[in-house]
């Protein structure tokens, strides 16, 4: 998958007789005017360059009688073959060569970070109050990031902040509230955390339920679907900007072997009534299992459509003993019973912190992980026309939702 770096060489000066030049989906060719020929890299620096983004305000990208793309600036009326996003392009890079195995899924989350500074980045974590997600926001915070906890229950995540400074006085934590059964929080959240921080380097959605009782949101969805994945969605999308204007930034997406058990095969399972199914359609394992795969196709689709970010989806452990099977007597006891053969938390997090903070994954994206090793995921999740249909219907959900909130704020003010 192609990768973008926020260096350029856009200010290095062409050869006389060289122009450059892009093609319709954004590639920057270079062409000789000596010799007559086309060339993919910079003829001084050896780079291959892109551009990507909307064209300026009152330009139009046509294709000329002869076949030619031509870019008309219609406030200045002229015409030009140079593309104006030429002055922004950014170096384009091969795709990385496989990674290399450091660690396995006995390592604890913090030999992951083993000599690692991460102060001046600031990192969210969903559900950092308990379980795998605690797990992972303190061994971030050790290791000098800013960790933001965002959780629902404000007293819990006062308790884990306290709990992590009193191993470790010099920590930095914030709480950030955010109900993921109410759409409505979720937006209010992201703009206090837009109100109080620039960028935002590590977004790692580790929150979810699992065997969950069938109930609605405050929004009228299926709470394990919002909860695992539209929620998380939704506030991904809320934080495009401090996510994207930050260097080298990195978005985990905690999905679960379970997503290859998913019913979801057709972009016609993708449907409002398929994602939030009635009570009598509702099986809690396979509302689990479809939104387990929703978080692998949404992390594919974002990859695809915000190249400059590392986006990851991973595995964190089988049936790892945490509060997620809370809701289920039955899973509790499962739970308990294997738990000396699973992993540990810190085990169980070293995933999710190795895709936000590896080196080797710079300039990665679009991976999925399982044992800080990448993984192969299944093939429908793989499946771009089903990533694209459940980008599209998400929107459309949270539209309705945004909608409705209006009409009544609208009626209530009458």
């Amino acid at each position: 998958m192609v990768t973008i770096s926020h260096d350029s060489d856009s200010e290095d000066e062409l050869p006389p007789g060289w122009e450059e030049r892009t093609t319709l989906d954004g590639n920057v060719y270079y062409v000789n005017h000596y010799t007559k020929l086309t060339q993919w890299k910079h003829p001084r620096t050896g780079r291959k360059k892109i551009v990507e983004g909307e064209l300026p305000p009152g330009w139009e990208k046509c294709t000329s009688d002869d076949g030619k793309i031509v870019f008309v600036d219609h406030t200045n009326r002229t015409t030009t073959y140079t593309d104006p996003r030429l002055a922004f392009a950014t170096e384009y890079r091969e795709p990385m060569q496989p990674v290399r195995q450091r660690f396995d899924g006995s390592t604890p989350a913090l030999a992951v970070l083993h000599g690692r500074d991460l102060r001046g980045k600031v990192a969210i974590v969903t559900g950092a109050n308990t379980g795998i997600g605690f797990q992972t926001a303190r061994s971030l915070a050790f290791h000098g990031c800013t960790v933001i906890f965002a959780c629902r229950n404000e007293e819990k995540a006062e308790a884990a902040i306290e709990a992590i400074r009193n191993e470790r006085e010099n920590t930095t934590c914030d709480i950030l509230q955010m109900d993921f059964s109410s759409l409505h929080t979720m937006r209010d959240a992201a703009e206090k955390f837009k109100q109080k921080y620039r960028t935002l380097d590590i977004l790692i959605l580790n929150a979810g339920v699992f065997a969950m009782p069938y109930t609605l949101t405050q929004d009228g969805y299926e709470t394990t679907f919002q909860v695992n994945h539209l929620a998380q969605f939704y506030l991904t999308l809320l934080l495009e900007h401090p996510i994207r204007s930050s260097k080298n930034p990195r978005v985990v997406i905690v999905s679960s072997e379970s997503h290859r058990f998913s019913s979801i095969q057709t972009p016609e399972d993708i449907h409002p009534l398929t994602l939030s199914p009635p009570a009598y359609k509702y099986w809690s394992m396979a509302s689990y299992n479809d939104s387990k795969l929703c978080n692998i196709l949404f992390a594919q689709e974002l990859a695809r459509r915000w190249p400059s970010v590392s986006v990851f989806s991973c595995h964190p452990g089988n049936m790892v003993s945490t509060e997620i099977s809370r809701y289920s007597w039955l899973y509790r006891f499962l739970f308990a019973l294997v738990r000396p053969f699973t992993k540990s938390l810190q085990q169980a997090a070293s995933t999710s912190v190795f895709c936000a903070t590896a080196p080797e994954l710079e300039g990665a994206t679009g991976i999925y992980f399982n044992n800080c090793f990448r993984c192969d995921p299944s093939s429908i999740s793989l499946d771009s026309t089903l990533a694209s249909r459940l980008w599209t219907v998400s929107q459309e959900m949270i539209i309705n939702v945004v909608k409705r909130e209006k009409l009544w704020y609208d009626l209530a003010i009458k």
